[in-house]
């Protein structure tokens, strides 16, 4: 830590759901607090409309944001679809995919862990939600060869990346 960071909050960080919620609503984006710990909105992707949410934990200064594609993995795709999962989340550096057990909703999650005064700065909301945004439009593709497609897995995942690659 170099001299004098630390000791002070930057004027531009904010607690965590009032910066999601200034980030939201500079771009336009439709959003609502749920409690005094959540905030949802929701986002047009290149395949689909994504719902955002954002989770506070003070107790553990955790900020996790989920972001939904709006997908449900019927019971005699799971297998296929975990197999998926498993396959993504080794080239995801940051946050994972997972599917809901209660309703098979298929869901990106990241916890950003926020130092003791519990701030995020903008360049950290910005971020964490383009992140979000990028992987489940780059994922996507490979969901929907698996459930609609009937594609294998590893077929899937190679077809959806070589398409994302060519759209450049």
């Amino acid at each position: 830590m170099r001299a004098g960071e630390g000791d002070f909050a930057r004027e531009d960080d904010a607690a965590p759901l009032d910066m999601l919620a200034a980030l939201f609503e500079a771009r336009g984006w439709d959003f609502e607090f749920h409690a005094e710990d959540e905030l949802t909105g929701e986002v047009q992707g290149s395949w689909t409309k994504y719902q955002l949410r954002g989770i506070w934990r003070p107790e553990d200064n955790v900020l996790q944001l989920i972001c939904l594609p709006d997908i449900r993995v019927p019971q005699a795709k799971r297998m296929a679809a975990f197999e998926l999962l498993s396959m993504i989340n080794e080239q995801v550096w940051v946050g994972h995919f997972d599917i809901w057990s209660k309703g098979g909703v298929l869901l990106y999650r990241h916890g950003l862990m926020l130092g003791d005064d519990g701030l995020l700065s903008l360049s950290q909301a910005q971020s964490m939600v383009e992140t979000a945004l990028d992987e489940c439009d780059r994922f996507y593709p490979a969901f929907q060869f698996v459930l609609w497609s009937d594609r294998s897995p590893r077929e899937a995942l190679d077809n959806a990346l070589v398409d994302a690659a060519g759209e450049a």
